[in-house]
């Protein structure tokens, strides 16, 4: 399952990296692609939405509903 995330605060390809690090280690996520730009995160795989946003938020940045 594909999901879109809005996420404010990334500002370069750093946080884009430790946004994706993040999520690639929890259990279910198959893929992670973060855009500064578009202010999205999009994950693939079937990882509990909540511990996306927990983790995402815990790494600094906002999300958006």
């Amino acid at each position: 399952m594909e999901r879109q995330l809005t996420v404010t605060g990334m500002n370069c390809g750093g946080c884009e990296s430790t946004v994706e690090d993040a999520l690639s280690a929890l259990e279910g996520v198959e893929d992670v692609s973060a855009d500064n730009e578009a202010d999205t995160v999009t994950v693939e795989g079937d990882a509990d939405e909540g511990d996306l946003v927990a983790t995402i938020e815990d790494a600094g940045f906002e999300v958006s509903a």
